[in-house]
């Protein structure tokens, strides 16, 4: 997306070009804690013997967190916020966290950090769905995607510095090799570690493992990195060399997606697992499957092994998770949960389990021994069974969990699923994943009221109001929280009375575009740190800078306060105020470095066109607006049938859409009223209105009794009442809403006056 018609565009483009978005993700209160489902988990081993283990969490809502892990706490201590999509998987690899999204886009991580991303990588055209990494050359990752794509990475080689000069803060990687070699993996050395090399002068692309047609949804690699095997919709295991990314076999046998891959650490022996609901066991080197486990009625999404591989768990879509001797055959359920099992990874003598709620779970597992918990009783055989007498098998005998409840859990929040946009076009109704039912105020991100488990319709019905505004923003729950989207020039379509938003001391007549002041209560810390550096850097520079260099502002909604210090800022409107204890997080495209996401009180101030839409820019610092679709009503006035009133106008009028009916009756009485202009002007007032045969342009009156200079019988009103298909209007109604749930036809408005009937 490219901007178009604006100060910076040099190329004289008249090709019309979808502008970016600006999307803005409100977040609970409680920010320590996930609110959508766990794509993935992985375990950090502390390095000392007393030190402290790490769990990081990546989730569906865009954000991965790491947990510090004791007996029986788990403490959130970093929320890494870059992604703007679900974080599908997630690898350690070396003193790297690597995560994969749904954005398409691969993120590094310093694991012990506060949440900074390293450096983004930009190579997949579709979602990125898993990720693979080698245990000892931790800097070998691979990653696959729904664009049938592989890709093995050298992480230590794409965080280089590129060689070419580039903006500081561009992040991504090239898309493509630039025309240089593809390959730049040497080969194994006799350490028996790989080595990788960036000997590519302009920039660093990964390896590609060409051969998949169809999307990837698992992949597995090896200890030393020297075999990866990957699977997907097209049913089969290819299994590669990822030093050439060429492909060395494919293994047939699943009738279904394959969903999850284990390989042993010396390669040899895979696991899979399917949406055909069975585990096969394979033997690489005599290439063909060994063994066959009937063990779930349903697809089976994840799958974990002790470190001698001698003992799978395995979980997913019907709920449960088992654990299964892989040379006996024989299995154990373990754990029934009321949601998918989507991974699992094990930590001494526990495993964690994710699942699509957003609480983290962790269950005893006898990680070192795990024939210890089939003396329970209880197991089954998996036999080589079809889908079909599997279920059959289990349902017949009905096995009981061994574990009622896990030992621990993280609990996240209830996500949204359920939402509703009221006509004010501020509220928004939700419904979350417990059935609580909530009201939220998006110019401030707020929820105002808890209602607590209702009838989300009913609800619905009692918050009705009668009034029209312009959908000014899009919105989705996909996050598992409120997402609201910003496009030019729609999203400055709707206005409201200042005196409707409660702002004190306004002017009657002030008009207030909404998505205008939402976007300064956003970018309010944004714009005061680029102040403090544009002030520090003219300092420096031994000049003064002008508050105007920097931002100019609309008077009517902000106003901006010089108190003599550097630091002069201008006041939000309170009701587009943001609270800062729980600020929403920025989404927006970028130019350089990607889709990226940010909490507006992280925003340092550097960001700039290439981050940030330059129409959101020219908004905040400028206060102009895009060129927008006309704002006006059109209508006729006319006299009831059978009434004797008349007033001096002919022709249609036309006023903006927020105008209200009492401004209509004030017109009806100037006109009817006075019989010519006041001191020399216009009878119609400010607006300049008169006798005219095109559109006239009804703006805002005042209160004719109130015109200094009148005589007497012209302070006299009579009573006057607008009606539109026969019903009598509300003086409080706009002219939108009129037309909206009264005269709901596609042609102009018409509107009939009258005396109020005695």
């Amino acid at each position: 997306m490219h901007r178009v018609a604006s100060a910076g565009n040099t190329s004289n483009s008249t090709r019309p070009r979808k502008e970016k978005r600006l999307t803005y993700v409100l977040n609970d209160a409680d920010n320590t804690k996930h609110c959508a489902g766990i794509n993935c988990l992985a375990i950090l081993n502390s390095a000392t013997p007393n030190g402290c283990d790490h769990l990081f969490t990546g989730s569906r809502d865009g954000t991965l967190k790491r947990w510090a892990l004791s007996d029986n706490d788990a403490t959130c201590s970093a929320t890494f916020e870059s992604h703007v999509d679900w974080v599908n998987d997630a690898v350690l690899a070396g003193n790297n966290l690597v995560s994969c999204s749904s954005d398409t886009t691969m993120k590094i991580w310093n694991p012990l950090s506060d949440g900074v991303c390293s450096r983004t990588l930009r190579q997949h055209s579709d979602y990125v769905t898993c990720l693979a990494a080698a245990e000892k050359n931790s800097n070998i990752v691979a990653s696959g995607g729904l664009g049938a794509e592989v890709f093995i990475w050298d992480i230590d080689a794409a965080l280089l510095p590129l060689a070419k000069t580039v903006d500081p803060k561009e992040e991504e990687l090239p898309n493509g090799n630039l025309g240089l070699p593809l390959s730049s993996l040497r080969g194994m050395n006799t350490g028996n570690n790989m080595s990788f090399h960036n000997n590519q002068s302009r920039g660093y692309s990964p390896i590609v493992a060409k051969g998949h047609k169809e999307s990837v949804y698992a992949l597995a690699m090896n200890d030393s990195g020297t075999l990866l095997v990957s699977g997907g919709t097209e049913k089969v295991i290819r299994v590669w060399d990822p030093r050439t990314g060429s492909k060395n076999l494919k293994l047939r046998g699943h009738t279904d997606n394959i969903r999850a891959l284990l390989l042993d650490s010396t390669g040899r022996f895979c696991l899979s697992g399917s949406s055909d609901s069975m585990i096969r066991l394979w033997d690489l080197g005599q290439q063909r499957c060994v063994h066959s486990y009937a063990v779930h009625t349903d697809s089976v999404w994840a799958l974990a092994s002790n470190s001698t591989f001698t003992h799978v768990y395995s979980g997913g879509r019907d709920l449960s998770l088992y654990l299964t001797d892989l040379s006996t055959r024989e299995s154990l359920l373990l754990y029934t949960k009321e949601h998918p099992i989507l991974q699992m990874a094990l930590q001494d003598d526990s495993i964690w389990v994710a699942t699509t709620d957003s609480s983290v779970h962790r269950l005893p597992a006898e990680g070192c021994n795990p024939q210890k918990v089939f003396q329970r009783g209880g197991s089954f055989l998996a036999g080589n069974l079809s889908f079909t007498r599997a279920r059959a098998s289990l349902e017949g005998s009905a096995p009981v969990p061994v574990y009622k409840e896990p030992s621990f859990t993280i609990p996240g929040i209830p996500g949204i699923v359920q939402y509703e946009i009221l006509n004010n076009r501020r509220h928004v109704l939700t419904k979350d994943t417990s059935g609580s039912v909530k009201l939220w105020e998006i110019t401030r991100g707020i929820v105002i009221e808890d209602y607590g488990k209702v009838s989300f319709d009913e609800k619905k019905e009692e918050l009705f109001e009668m009034v029209s505004i312009p959908a000014w923003f899009a919105m989705d729950t996909r996050l598992g929280s409120l997402s609201i989207h910003l496009d030019t020039p729609q999203c400055f379509s709707a206005e409201m009375y200042a005196v409707d938003l409660n702002i004190s001391g306004a002017p009657e007549d002030l008009k207030i575009n909404l998505a205008q002041e939402t976007l300064r209560g956003l970018l309010v810390h944004w714009a005061a740190k680029r102040r403090q550096r544009s002030g520090s850097q003219a300092s420096s520079n031994g000049n003064v800078a002008s508050s105007n260099d920097v931002t100019r502002n609309l008077p009517h909604s902000k106003i901006e306060v010089d108190d003599g210090a550097e630091n002069n800022t201008f006041v939000v409107l309170p009701s587009f105020e943001f609270a800062t204890d729980s600020p929403p997080s920025i989404v927006t495209e970028g130019s350089h470095g990607g889709p990226w996401r940010k909490k507006i009180t992280d925003l340092d101030g550097t960001e700039d066109e290439k981050d940030l839409p330059w129409w959101c820019m020219d908004c905040v610092l400028n206060g102009r607006l895009p060129p927008r679709e006309n704002t006006k009503c059109s209508f006729h006035l006319q006299a009831c049938e059978g009434s004797s009133v008349q007033i001096l106008t002919q022709g249609k009028l036309s006023a903006p859409r927020i105008l209200r009916i009492n401004k209509v009756i004030n017109y009806v009485i100037e006109k009817m009223v006075l019989d010519k202009p006041l001191d020399g002007g216009s009878s119609d007032g400010a607006s300049g209105l008169g006798l005219s045969t095109g559109p006239s342009q009804l703006s805002t009156l005042g209160d004719v009794s109130l015109r200094p200079g009148m005589k007497p019988w012209q302070k006299m009103k009579p009573s006057i009442e607008i009606l539109c298909n026969n019903q009598v209007l509300s003086p409080e109604m706009s002219l939108a809403t009129v037309r909206t749930y009264i005269w709901k036809k596609p042609e102009d408005l018409v509107l009939n006056y009258r005396l109020v009937p005695k």
